[in-house]
């Protein structure tokens, strides 16, 4: 069975930094494409980042820069890390299985329960 277990999120200010993890059950990270989504209250889902099976990673425009993937294969985790946040990064972070893009229109059908970021001073 499938299972993504996110944390990290929390309130931080303008400018903070934060680390979210992403312990998977089910299947092995690194041999697998995975992505993180959000969603920010209000509005629909939104494609963050993928990192594919192959090893490449692609980010979105919004975050290009500031956000990194990153894979721990001996824990079978997933992070991401973000620098330089905005209150416009605030919303539920998902990880989720299989590679996403710009096109997102719904939650991924295999994702993490979420973790909440709030940016704000």
């Amino acid at each position: 069975e499938v299972q993504l277990q996110a944390s990290g999120g929390g309130l931080v200010q303008p400018g903070g930094s934060l680390n979210l993890s992403c312990v998977a059950s089910g299947f092995t990270v690194a041999s697998r494409a995975m992505s993180w989504v959000r969603q920010a209250p209000g509005k629909p889902p939104e494609w963050v980042s993928v990192f594919n099976s192959g090893g490449s990673t692609a980010y979105a425009d919004p975050v290009k820069d500031r956000f990194t993937m990153s894979k721990d294969n001996a824990k079978n985790t997933l992070n991401l890390q973000m620098n330089r946040l905005k209150p416009d990064d605030t919303a539920v972070y998902y990880c989720a299985l299989g590679s996403y893009g710009p096109t997102l229109a719904v939650l991924p059908k295999f994702r993490g329960q979420g973790t909440l970021v709030t940016v704000s001073s």
